[in-house]
């Protein structure tokens, strides 16, 4: 018997034969994985905003500035968690939907051809390069359909493009775009080679699918795809020698293409994408013009393309880096006199690199550590209004614990990634 949720927050949606409304919080539905999302995210910055106001501390930590410190920041901490379970939910939950989607726009893709080779057609009348080039489109569509459910848990059609830290890779995505295209160029020569009824249009039609004729292009796909495998092989490398830092994404997004792992857009990405799809909308136009051959992308736009590549992998190759300390000293407010570093007191770290790309969220702020001699300290959350004081990527602040013995201390800063810093040596007093 169906159930309908009549809670406020959205149109309701169908999952499992049951009717829910957008206000579900069902974790096991797409919808309730959504809404609690959304929900536990909402009451966490309700809660880093009034920490950030100095509303809700206990007067049992009120007098001490590094005990109000640490106990707000556990308190985010087990908060920023919980956000973190629910994000996960939710991503899970979007990629189970996402199959679906990715079926629909391929066929609706289809239906588009079909349109614009009617419109094309008025006045000049049905020809076979016109039916091949549908029966390409349809068994191209099959295909992808087909993959899209059996890969239907890890996006469909985009499970080929998504890489292991969640997020859509540029260089499969571009890799992937050529590959179908020129697929679908084979195939439109296939339909017509069926079709054809005299040896001299066979003939021309095998003549077409000759190097000569598509050089341009299948220089292209070659350097593409050795771009997509190149570049996974690179980071991977970069990340096991910890000089590049890599944060799982909670879902990928179409924005991943074009920008960075923290979101900021990629000059790199973003022109490699931009001359891609200009030279794949010149290659189709070649296509509907000459369907009885390969594209024969010019050779000055398949140079182009390939200084686009290049720069591309330049700039993974550039990228990352490994996070350094400059200096450690003692942390005072403001008035205080300058004085040796003691136990139980805070030092302030500074350096580069400390907040890895993609770990601004205070889930992934929590898990960085300071190793002071023997000792891991957890570096706490300090909030302010729309975000953290603490930690950030050039500065951090931490206690110096009880356990560390006087003398000659080593400090280490390990990240959200699990990257240490260079040891840094300082002078600790009784």
């Amino acid at each position: 018997m169906a159930v309908r949720e009549t809670r406020q927050g959205g149109e309701p949606g169908t999952y499992g034969g049951i009717v829910h409304a957008g206000g579900c919080t069902c974790e096991d539905c797409p919808h309730g994985a959504r809404e609690g999302h959304r929900r536990a995210v909402a009451a966490f910055l309700r809660r880093r905003d009034e920490f950030a106001a100095g509303q809700g501390l206990p007067a049992a930590v009120a007098h001490s500035p590094s005990a109000t410190r640490q106990w707000v920041s556990d308190e985010l901490t087990q908060s920023a968690r919980l956000v973190a379970e629910r994000g996960r939910a939710e991503g899970e939950a979007w990629l189970a939907r996402l199959w679906r989607r990715t079926a629909i726009t391929v066929w609706a893709l289809v239906l588009l051809l079909l349109l614009v080779q009617v419109l094309t057609a008025i006045g000049v009348g049905w020809t076979a390069a016109r039916t091949a080039g549908l029966l390409a489109a349809l068994v191209v569509a099959v295909t992808l359909t087909a993959a899209s459910f059996f890969h239907r848990a890890r996006g469909g059609v985009l499970a080929p493009v998504i890489g292991e830290d969640n997020r859509l890779s540029t260089s499969r995505a571009v890799a992937a775009a050529w590959v179908l295209f020129l697929a679908y160029a084979v195939l439109v020569l296939a339909g017509r080679l069926v079709s054809a009824s005299h040896h001299g249009e066979r003939d021309a039609l095998l003549a077409g699918l000759e190097l000569a004729r598509g050089a341009g292009a299948v220089t292209v796909l070659a350097v593409v795809c050795a771009i997509a495998v190149l570049v996974r092989r690179v980071v991977g490398l970069r990340v096991l020698a910890q000089r590049l830092q890599k944060i799982r994404a909670d879902r990928p997004r179409a924005a991943d293409l074009l920008t960075d792992d923290a979101g900021r857009g990629s000059f790199a990405d973003l022109q490699y994408v931009v001359i891609s799809a200009v030279a794949l909308v010149f290659g189709a136009v070649r296509l509907a013009r000459r369907p009885d051959q390969l594209p024969d992308l010019p050779w000055g736009l398949a140079v182009v393309v390939l200084i686009s590549a290049a720069t591309y992998l330049a700039g993974k190759y550039s990228e990352g880096g490994r996070p350094v300390i400059l200096s450690v000293i003692r942390a005072r407010e403001a008035g205080d006199l300058d004085a040796p570093i003691r136990t139980g007191e805070d030092i302030e770290i500074r350096g580069a690199g400390f907040v890895p790309p993609g770990a601004q969220g205070a889930d992934r702020l929590s898990r960085m550590a300071v190793r002071i001699g023997a000792v891991h300290v957890h570096v706490p959350l300090v909030p302010v209004s729309g975000g953290f004081s603490n930690p950030t990527d050039t500065r951090l602040t931490v206690p110096v614990p009880v356990d560390v013995e006087p003398g000659r201390v080593t400090v280490q800063v390990v990240t959200a990634a699990g990257v240490e810093t260079n040891p840094y040596v300082i002078e600790v007093t009784e």
